[in-house]
């Protein structure tokens, strides 16, 4: 392990235990908090004896510091999630952390190259809400997300942007989240979700993971639909013009001439052959000035919900667990026999019987041999 990433690890953990620099420099001994300080910039060396220090006194073991399956420093999170207890949350982020950190260990093992180049909008918290919509629509023109950009976006967001796409059985109340590491960046996706609801979130953390430097996001996302912040109404502003932008919207007009019922059935029927929500939809309209709000408002909820379908409309296939990418890289390596199939098994939180089905899922052959 590098001073840096011995370092990163060690201001994790203080910050995890809610431990000032002071309190650490009292537990090592020193006469100041510059030692710590220096030590979590990686600019001083900790010694073995100071590293043994700082297990006993901490309670943790040494893998904390040696295993390089881990992202504790290094990856930082924004998570998509609603009503989730801190504990279950740091609890999946670990879980989580395991799976994006075996593919930035293992894929240039095998040859698959992380990106030399990030992709980013030059975008800021001062930016209004018309210019961000506008980067949306000028984003599905510039990558070719076609008239139905939801359906394209996955595949383009790891074959153009080289991002790490993750689909993941999430605990309920996660939705998704944004990780950026040094290395490379990972979208999360709960694929248990409805569809329309897995796109928007797709959309919105690209915006996060494209603004990270100028408006980095909180650790957990403020919810968009008691206000939110700034930085969350650009994404949500972003997104719904990435996944409707008005060049694909001019294919259905006549909206305005519409009565009440009329109008309804159709933001229902568009919206199913968008792959977004219906209320997503009615919204984008008022945005783009082919709805007045008024008639907007008076559209009750309860009429959109689900589409105008009475009930979630149950996937035939959701998408295959992780991607493919991801299990490429997986299944080359337990060809190559760079790591047994009980070690994948433990990285990825399944069982061994579960790796050929994940393989099967994304069409990619691969001996698994305990």
């Amino acid at each position: 392990m590098t001073t840096n990433l011995i370092g990163a690890r060690i201001k994790a953990l203080r910050e995890n235990q809610k431990l000032s620099q002071d309190d650490l420099a009292r537990l090592f001994g020193f006469k100041d908090r510059q030692t710590v300080s220096a030590i979590e910039t990686g600019e001083r060396r900790v010694s073995a004896d100071e590293l043994l220090l700082l297990l006993a006194k901490l309670n943790v073991p040494l893998d904390y510091f040696t295993d390089p399956f881990r992202l504790d420093g290094e990856g930082r999170f924004s998570w998509r999630q609603a009503g989730l207890p801190a504990e279950r949350l740091s609890a999946y982020e670990r879980t989580a952390g395991r799976w994006i950190a075996a593919f930035r260990r293992i894929a240039p093992e095998v040859g698959h190259e992380i990106p030399l180049l990030r992709h980013s909008l030059g975008l800021t918290r001062q930016n209004s809400f018309e210019d961000a919509a506008e980067a949306g629509e000028r984003f599905a023109v510039e990558f070719g997300l076609g008239s139905v950009p939801a359906t394209a976006l996955p595949s383009m967001m790891e074959e153009r942007l080289g991002l790490l796409v993750l689909m993941v059985d999430a605990v309920k109340g996660i939705s998704g989240a944004a990780c950026r590491l040094p290395e490379f960046d990972t979208v999360l996706i709960n694929r248990t979700e409805v569809p329309a609801r897995r796109h928007f979130d797709l959309a919105h953390e690209l915006f996060h993971i494209l603004t990270w430097d100028a408006m980095t996001p909180e650790h957990v996302e403020p919810p968009t639909e008691t206000g939110g912040n700034r930085v969350e109404q650009l994404a949500n502003n972003f997104a719904s013009a990435l996944l409707m932008p008005a060049a694909v919207l001019d294919r259905f007009d006549s909206w305005s001439s519409l009565d009440r019922d009329g109008l309804i059935d159709k933001l229902n029927s568009v919206a199913d052959q968008l792959h977004v929500t219906a209320s997503a939809l009615k919204w984008r309209l008022a945005a783009l000035h082919r709805l007045p709000r008024a008639r907007t408002q008076e559209i009750p909820d309860a009429a959109l919900r689900n589409n105008g379908h009475r009930s979630v409309v149950p996937e035939r296939t959701p998408p295959a667990l992780f991607s493919k990418p991801f299990a490429e890289v997986i299944a080359r390596a337990l060809d190559e026999g760079r790591i047994s199939a009980r070690k994948a098994a433990d990285l990825l939180d399944l069982t061994v019987d579960d790796l050929p089905d994940l393989f099967r899922d994304h069409g990619i052959e691969a001996s698994v041999e305990l």
